[in-house]
């Protein structure tokens, strides 16, 4: 079982993010919980949802120590930092956090999401950006899985994917590379 929280503020897409995470597990012929969380403030507000992804049936959808978690700001990092279990994975936006101290158990993936989203011609895509980083850090699904799905869920929703999916490229490849700070 995988438990995963991804986490920012209202506007930086976390719950679409969750959404096709979700999307994902289901099309892998997972059982997967999505259950998300918000203030009352359309932008700008604490935003985050929580997935657990599993072969087996899950008994509840609350998430006690996560597999991974994706830090979109720092006030998400320094509120589920803690929460992350011991060889966990913590993937944090450093476009936004900057100059953190991490714990030493966990394995840390730094990517600059919305430089990546903004360098693709994408400035809202720093979410997409999330989900390259995601599949490459974990590798619970291929990575022609995530593509398919980013690009059936975006046609779904009359969104064009061609751009989302070139953000999900670069950050996917960001991360395999030896530049990137896994710590």
């Amino acid at each position: 079982m995988n438990e995963i929280i991804i986490s920012g503020f209202g506007g930086q897409g976390v719950l679409l993010t969750g959404l096709i995470l979700a999307n994902i597990a289901m099309s892998d012929d997972k059982n997967v919980t999505w259950i998300p969380s918000y203030g009352s403030e359309k932008r700008g507000g604490s935003a985050n949802c929580s997935l657990k992804i599993s072969s087996d049936e899950i008994a509840s959808p609350y998430c006690k120590k996560i597999d991974i978690l994706v830090a979109m700001n720092k006030a998400s990092l320094e509120k589920f930092q803690d929460d992350v279990k011991e060889n966990g994975t913590l993937i944090v936006n450093s476009s936004l956090i900057k100059d953190m101290n991490y714990r030493d158990d966990i394995k840390v993936v730094e990517v600059p999401m919305n430089e990546i989203a903004t360098s693709m011609n994408n400035p809202r895509g720093a979410n997409i950006s999330a989900l390259g980083a995601i599949a490459s850090a974990t590798r619970i699904f291929d990575k022609e899985t995530f593509v398919t799905e980013i690009d059936s869920y975006l046609r779904n929703k009359n969104i064009d994917p061609l751009n989302n999916l070139k953000v999900f490229e670069a950050s996917f490849n960001y991360v395999k590379e030896e530049n990137s700070e896994i710590k």
